[in-house]
């Protein structure tokens, strides 16, 4: 039996740079936060909110980020 298509959300992949020097790759941020005139400042905000509630489960501090750009797709 055939299923119903689902609502497909799109994504941008960013790399995140943090303050001590590592770096993760092709971390996902939904495409219609970056729809507006703020380019991809919202961006960052996205990925610092993440970032906190990861290390709130870990019990962690959360890493300082130093810098977001968007990852390159070949």
């Amino acid at each position: 039996m055939a299923r119903k298509p689902t609502a497909r959300k799109d994504f941008v992949l960013f790399d995140v740079i943090y303050q001590d020097g590592t770096q993760r790759s092709n971390r996902r941020v939904p495409g219609d936060l970056l729809a507006g005139l703020d380019g991809d400042t919202p961006a960052r905000a996205f990925l610092e909110d993440q970032d906190k509630g990861i290390a709130d489960q870990s019990g962690l501090p959360p890493l300082r980020i130093q810098s977001v750009r968007r990852s390159r797709t070949t």
